[in-house]
């Protein structure tokens, strides 16, 4: 953890100095993207640029605290405890800005919802996941851009991309991403059997434009004409468009809008997403044990949560909760499930890294 702090408060001051470097202020791209990412660094890098004066002020202390000089041996016992209980609060913020990995602070991430095993009722309890982030994004007051959708025709969604923006919102939907289960009876079914289907979340931390250099030169771009339900554009013209990246084979297809320059645009963010996710991804490999300590592992494989509409129940296996207030939640009001979540991942951050006090 301590690690990561240092690499965090060192981008922070780099970006200080981008800030005040005359070729930087006088681009405005380059400015904007700087200061938005100075903003989303800011409360933990300052809030950790005073556990280090203070962890220097106590050095001090206890240095007096061994002197011969009785005046100096008197202040320093007098000033260390509150300073050593000063440090404790700062630390245990510090703990709480952290939990949920390295990109916790992050203001802006992009979420994939994808229909798993189960037909066009897994479509529908896909429809179901986006109606309910969007519901909580909104008790959140997040800012939601819906990417792209490809629907079905019984209303369900065979996968959806959105992007999220405001304060905490990758801290709280970094939890998300993994599998889902639904337990419930379909509408077309006659005999009343409960039916099992699946649907796959991802949230991947939307990068800043200096984090992911990707070149035009890094994809090949593929223009075609947009295909499936949609509007009077669909097979007419040729605006939707496909980029694959050379080095990692991560394909990007985007055809919601009828601008082939704002479908681009949008590839172009998803594209640096996944591509920040799978660079992070191999780093994480590196840390197995210690990311596996964690709740939000982000292992995408794994089934974390089951909704049973029959008992209104919902499941989240990650910490063995259970909730019989499954109508609630689908409405929008996940905060129990997400504090419990943070809770429990707080709790295990001060167990492994109490050492870093020392």
């Amino acid at each position: 953890m301590r690690d990561m702090l240092e690499e965090k408060l060192a981008r922070f001051e780099e970006l200080e100095r981008q800030m005040m470097d005359p070729a930087v202020v006088s681009h405005a791209g380059r400015m904007a993207a700087a200061a938005r990412e100075h903003g989303s660094l800011a409360k933990l890098a300052n809030k950790y640029r005073a556990f280090k004066r203070l962890s220097d002020e106590i050095a001090q202390l206890r240095q007096m605290a061994q002197s011969t000089d009785a005046d100096e041996r008197e202040m320093a016992d007098s000033e260390l405890p509150e300073a050593i209980e000063r440090r404790e609060a700062i630390w245990i913020d510090l703990l709480d800005l952290t939990i949920g990995g390295e990109d916790a602070n992050r203001t802006r991430c992009v979420m994939e919802i994808r229909a798993g095993t189960g037909g066009d009722e897994a479509a529908l309890f896909a429809r179901n996941l986006y109606d309910m982030y969007k519901k909580y994004a909104e008790l959140q007051n997040w800012k939601v851009e819906l990417l792209d959708v490809s629907p079905t025709e019984l209303g369900g969604f065979k996968e959806v991309t959105l992007a999220l923006a405001g304060e905490g919102v990758y801290r709280a939907l970094s939890y998300e991403s993994g599998g889902h289960r639904v337990q419930r009876v379909p509408e077309t079914e006659a005999k009343g059997r409960i039916h099992t289907s699946a649907a796959t979340v991802a949230v991947l931390p939307e990068p800043e434009d200096v984090e992911v250099d990707l070149k035009p030169d890094d994809y090949r771009k593929d223009i075609f004409n947009a295909s499936g339900p949609g509007g009077q554009h669909v097979n007419k013209t040729a605006s939707a468009i496909r980029l694959t990246h050379y080095e990692t084979g991560i394909v990007v297809s985007m055809q919601d809008e009828k601008s082939q320059h704002k479908n681009l645009a949008k590839a172009i963010r998803i594209l640096k997403s996944r591509l920040y996710d799978f660079y992070q991804q191999q780093e994480h490999a590196k840390r197995a044990d210690v990311r596996r300590s964690l709740v939000g592992s982000g292992d995408r494989s794994q089934r974390i949560r089951t909704y049973n509409f029959p008992e209104n129940r919902v499941t989240d296996h990650r910490i063995n909760l259970t909730l019989y207030k499954l109508d609630q939640i689908l409405n929008g009001n996940l905060s129990p499930i997400t504090d419990a979540l943070i809770a429990y991942d707080r709790d295990q951050l001060r167990g492994s890294m109490a050492a870093d006090m020392n």
